[in-house]
């Protein structure tokens, strides 16, 4: 009898774990508004300052404070957070004004309107992308048809994205950058192509592969830690090729159900 009553504890509380209210996470990506230039393929800048764009981003942050999210993360570095606090701080109509940063211009404009005390930084930096190095093995093991097809892709995703910068909105690039197709093309280059690269018994492309993905693995561990019990809602706003990943993380975490953007702007 003591068997069976703790297998029914055991089974009650694993349909009690199943049936948990999950939280809600607004999952944003995208583009870098002031263009900084890091990323491999290089894009056009699209000017977030003019009245109209203004105005949408007004429209977006209106509609993230009526879906409430009780912390607002961004792509900035984890161990900079006084940093981020003290930004923060700073005249937010002021920064809005002036600074065509998707942190200030969405994050912040957002959190300020929620009157939150703070942003939370998640980005990890202490990765590396050694993408010439993969290009040399790439030489040296004669993959020459893969390092063709590799820059075809570049290029080809360079055009089409300058193509959207040049005749998008605002409002209408950004769901574009959360779409399915998106994050689909983000992710594909990595496995493709890149973990190809190297010749026999050398793992260049693979290495390149791992770092990347541990970079978005400890940006999540991070959100997954700051998000407190009490949290119901979250958001989270990072560069399209982050939440591609992070949208792979969330499928398989108990904890959270996505919300897109798109939802939330209907």
């Amino acid at each position: 009898m003591k068997k069976i009553a703790l297998l029914l504890i055991l089974a009650s509380s694993l349909i009690s774990y199943g049936q948990a209210k999950k939280k809600q996470i607004l999952v944003i990506g995208t583009f870098h508004f002031e263009n900084p230039g890091h990323d491999v393929a290089q894009f056009n800048s699209f000017n977030v300052m003019t009245p109209k764009s203004q105005k949408e981003l007004e429209n977006i942050s209106n509609k993230i404070k009526a879906f409430a999210p009780d912390k607002i993360f961004v792509e900035w570095p984890y161990e900079k957070q006084a940093s981020l606090d003290k930004f923060y701080k700073r005249n937010a109509d002021s920064l809005i004004a002036n600074k065509a940063d998707e942190i200030v211009q969405v994050a912040l404009r957002s959190a300020k309107k929620l009157n939150h005390k703070k942003l939370y930084g998640i980005d990890y930096n202490e990765t590396v992308f050694p993408y010439d190095s993969l290009v040399a093995e790439m030489k040296k093991a004669g993959q020459e048809n893969l390092i063709k097809q590799s820059d075809d892709v570049m290029k080809e995703y360079e055009i089409a994205e300058n193509k959207k910068i040049a005749t998008y909105t605002l409002t209408e690039l950004l769901l574009n950058h959360n779409l399915p197709k998106e994050d689909h093309e983000n992710i594909s280059w990595y496995l493709s192509i890149a973990n190809r690269g190297g010749g026999s018994g050398n793992f260049t492309g693979a290495y390149l592969v791992s770092e990347w993905y541990r970079r978005n693995l400890y940006m999540y561990s991070l959100l997954q830690r700051l998000t407190e019990a009490k949290d119901d809602k979250v958001m989270v706003m990072l560069g399209a090729g982050h939440t591609a990943m992070l949208r792979e993380f969330i499928k398989y975490d108990s904890t959270f159900e996505i919300v897109e953007l798109k939802d939330i702007l209907k």
